[in-house]
C-alpha cells in the first residue's frame, strides 16, 4: 500500500498554523560534494527539501538524495521536470499536471510515463496542479514544456485554473513564477486563489527575501519555495 505520511504531516502542521518552507535544489547545478556544508547555512525555518529541475542527467537525481540523507532529516520531495527525475529514494513525489499549459505532453504525457514507473512502487505520490505564472522573465519550465506564463493580471483565469485541478483531484497546488523571476507571484493572485482552495497552497520562484516570503504567506501560502540563493 503507498504511504501518505508527508501528505498527512504537511496538512497536520498547516492545521497547527505552521508556515512551512520548502528549498528547492536543482540536481544539475548543486554541487553534493558541499552538502553538509549548505544544509547547514539554509534557514533554520526549512521544513522541506524539493528536488528537481528542468533537465536533470540519469542517475543525478539518486545521488543527491544519498548525498543529503547523510546530513539531514528533513524531508526529501521530487520536484519533477520529467519522468526520468523519479527516484525510490525520496520520501515523496509532487506528480506535477501542468494545468496551466495546453501541451498534452505534460498535461499527461510524462505523466502516463511516471505512472508506469510507479505501478510497482510505495513512492509517496501526492498528486498537484501546477501553474506556471509570468514572473517578468523568460523560465526554463516554459521553455522546456513549450507553454506560455499565466499573466498575473488574469487573476480570474489563475484562480478558475487552480479550482479545476483541485475539482479533477489535486491534493496541492503550486503557483511558480520560474526559477529566477524577476517578479513573485504577486499578495493578489496568491489570496485570491487561496480563497477557492481547501487544498495546500504552495508557491515559489523569484522569492529571495525574508520580506518576499512573508508577503506570500500573509497573501495565503502554506508553503514558500526558495532557491538556493535566499537572504532569510
Amino acid at each position: 500500500m503507498r504511504s501518505s505520511f508527508q501528505y498527512k504531516n504537511l496538512i497536520r502542521q498547516i492545521e497547527e498554523g505552521n508556515k512551512l518552507l520548502a528549498i528547492l535544489i536543482d540536481p544539475e547545478k548543486f554541487d553534493i560534494t558541499t552538502s553538509e556544508k549548505f544544509l547547514k547555512i539554509i534557514p533554520k525555518q526549512t521544513t522541506h527539501l524539493f528536488l528537481g529541475g528542468s533537465t536533470v542527467p540519469e542517475k543525478l537525481m539518486e545521488r543527491l538524495i544519498d548525498s543529503l540523507r547523510m546530513h539531514t532529516k528533513l524531508p526529501l520531495i521530487i520536484f519533477p521536470g520529467a519522468a526520468s527525475q523519479i527516484s525510490e529514494k525520496a520520501d515523496a513525489l509532487l506528480f506535477l499536471s501542468l494545468v496551466s499549459g495546453n501541451n498534452p505532453e505534460y498535461l499527461i504525457g510524462q505523466q502516463k510515463a511516471g505512472a508506469a514507473q510507479l505501478l510497482k512502487s510505495k513512492l509517496e505520490v501526492i498528486p498537484t496542479g501546477y501553474l506556471l505564472i509570468d514572473g517578468g522573465s523568460e523560465s526554463a519550465v516554459a521553455n522546456v514544456t513549450n507553454t506560455l506564463p499565466m499573466p498575473q493580471s488574469n487573476i480570474e483565469g489563475i484562480v478558475h485554473t487552480a479550482l479545476a485541478a483541485e475539482l479533477m483531484g489535486a491534493k496541492s497546488i503550486y503557483l511558480e513564477a520560474g526559477s529566477g523571476a524577476n517578479i513573485p507571484v504577486s499578495a493578489q493572485v496568491i489570496n485570491a486563489v487561496k480563497q477557492v482552495l481547501t487544498i495546500p497552497l504552495i508557491v515559489g520562484g523569484g522569492i529571495r527575501t525574508a520580506e518576499q516570503k512573508k508577503l506570500s504567506y500573509d497573501a495565503g501560502a502554506n508553503m514558500v519555495v526558495m532557491g538556493t540563493v535566499f537572504e532569510a
